[in-house]
């Protein structure tokens, strides 16, 4: 047997080797505690240096950090209309997707519809480096996406603008771009108070009335559909201060998902002939002239007027054939008697109450693209006589509101406004009409809805006042007989008056399913009208009252009660 036996380690050299070794990490030590302590002293010097130069944050800049990017809108009561939140926006980098993409199209359809599969599938293979999915996304849409497991896809946290009521007050409020600046509306309007830093966390309450508002879109609404308008518009004024309580324009956009231009605001960017709602206009001027001294004073409408080459008449199942006085001539409505009285009053009396109204200027608010009224080019004897009952002339349906807020607040006219007013500093106006005058307009335009073609538009204990027109819509430099704008102007309560309000429908269609027999403004839009006071009165602060009235007991007499005139429908 052999036997291997291994020699012994040498002591020394392990001892060497050892030695070697603590002192290397001795070193290293040493060097990571310099490199340590370097690093300590550079904070330690950063701090020294802003504790000495660096200005501490002021008290306005906390509090700007605090405040959203842009301030909120209101309506006068404090109802959120546009405000500003974090939201979820939903992306893609096209170029990164990892697996089917056409399943993934697919899924992303199902769960975002707003787009085809098609359409994300050409997205997915578009090779893009980045592409939207869906912005203003809720958090449920959030986590339903994130559990696809796609790594290509990414969820942002950005500002948005939220407007809470949706299409509701649309054309007033507008809508801001992707630059977070306002391109329409008030939106536009008050850019630079709602983005600046020292007043956006104060909110802007603007005249509306939410819920009024509310209500005229709805009843304006329905009218449109159901008789098939091409467009609507109404407004409600507060005559005594021009805040605009309500405003809105049909066909409306949501301003939430606007994409383009949005359609056009028909109560200041459109302009019309607005037909017999002229004929108090023509009345007050005469009266306020003295052209008209006497309410007795009668014109003749027995026959049709011919002036030149043309024909005035009255409207079919409106004739009296009979010498009409002032109330007659309103509560029917005649042409041919308001022509009489234009042409007494003559050119230059009626262009200068039509400039005291302002209808030779854009309408004064504070929406920018107001449209100019079409005014005549020559003011001869026929145009005259027709502008009187609203033909040859056009201005948008808030001219004609300030008109009528003027005519019966006492003669007083008030530039329209979208700002809430101070009570403490009521605007001032100027005055247009004098006291007597707008008393007496008020007892005409009453007896206009008791006895007249206004009677749909009474809404019980709230004495509405007005007027309906009706006229044949301008189409390529004529007029299209098949259609008409409807219009209504009404004030109320019309014994002590607060409030104005202009309906519109552009080319409304009859339907009889609904009552509805005929297309002029008695039938389509004076009960919209009827319907929105009822509505609305007591949340404005008019109390129904059935029981009180305008002293029209002078006038009266005036009116001849023939065998069928309480059965005889209006317009």
């Amino acid at each position: 047997m052999i036997v291997v036996v291994a020699p012994p380690a040498r002591k020394g050299r392990t001892g060497d080797a050892r030695q070697a070794l603590v002192a290397t990490a001795q070193v290293r030590l040493m060097i990571l505690s310099i490199l340590f302590g370097f690093g300590m002293l550079v904070v330690i010097g950063k701090l020294a240096f802003l504790a000495v130069w660096a200005e501490p944050a002021t008290a306005r800049e906390i509090a700007t950090s605090l405040v959203p990017p842009r301030g909120d809108i209101t309506d006068r009561r404090g109802a959120p209309l546009a405000r500003s939140i974090d939201s979820w926006t939903i992306a893609i980098h096209p170029n990164q997707v990892i697996g089917d993409k056409a399943e993934l199209a697919q899924k992303l359809a199902a769960l975002i519809p707003d787009q085809s599969a098609e359409k994300y599938f050409a997205i997915l293979r578009s090779g893009s480096g980045f592409a939207y999915l869906k912005r203003r996304a809720m958090p449920e849409l959030v986590s339903q996406v994130n559990a696809l497991g796609q790594p290509a896809i990414e969820f942002q946290r950005e500002n948005d603008r939220l407007y809470p009521q949706s299409s509701l007050a649309a054309h007033v409020l507008g809508y801001i771009d992707s630059t977070g600046h306002g391109r329409y509306g008030m939106e536009r309007v008050l850019d630079a108070q709602l983005s600046d830093p020292a007043k956006r966390g104060q909110p802007v309450a603007l005249s509306l009335d939410l819920r009024v508002q509310a209500a005229l879109e709805n009843e304006l609404g329905t009218a449109m559909n159901q008789l098939q308008a091409r467009g609507a518009a109404g407004v409600i004024l507060d005559v005594q201060t021009g805040e605009v309580i309500a405003m809105t324009s049909l066909p409306a956009f949501n301003p939430n998902a606007i994409d383009g231009p949005p359609p056009r605001n028909n109560v200041t960017q459109s302009v019309y002939e607005l037909g017999s709602t002229f004929k108090p206009i023509a009345v007050a001027a005469a009266i306020d002239t003295g052209t008209i001294t006497s309410m007795a004073r009668r014109f003749d409408a027995t026959v049709p007027l011919q002036v030149g080459r043309f024909k005035i008449h009255d409207d079919p199942g409106d004739e009296q054939f009979r010498w009409l006085n002032i109330p007659e001539t309103l509560i029917y409505s005649s042409n041919i008697a308001t022509a009489r009285i234009a042409d007494e009053l003559g050119a230059e009396k009626m262009q200068e109450i039509f400039r005291r109204f302002e209808f030779d200027q854009r309408p004064k608010i504070e929406l920018d693209g107001g449209a100019k009224p079409l005014w005549p080019v020559s003011w001869g004897r026929i145009t005259v006589m027709t502008t009187a009952y609203g033909h040859g002339i056009a201005v948008t349906p808030l001219h004609l509101a300030t008109a009528y807020a003027a005519m019966v607040n006492g003669g007083i006219l008030h530039a329209a406004t979208l700002r809430k007013v101070d009570p403490a500093h009521p605007p001032q106006g100027k005055r247009v009409l004098k006291q007597e005058t707008s008393d007496r307009m008020r007892q005409l335009l009453r007896l206009i809805v008791l006895k007249g073609t206004g009677r749909k538009g009474e809404a019980p204990g709230f004495r509405i006042g007005g007027k309906t027109g009706t006229a044949e819509a301008a189409a390529g430099g004529g007029y299209d007989k098949s259609r008409n704008v409807s219009t209504f102007a009404a004030a109320f309560p019309i014994d002590a008056p607060r409030y104005v309000m202009i309906a519109m429908l552009d080319s409304p269609k009859s339907n009889p399913s609904i009552g509805v027999y005929r297309t002029t403004a008695a039938w389509t839009v004076a009960p919209v009208v009827a319907r929105v006071v009822s509505r609305t009165g007591s949340l404005l602060g008019v109390v129904p009252d059935a029981n009180r009235d305008i002293d029209e007991r002078e006038l009266l007499p005036l009116i001849w009660a023939g065998p069928d005139a309480d059965k005889k429908d209006p317009e």
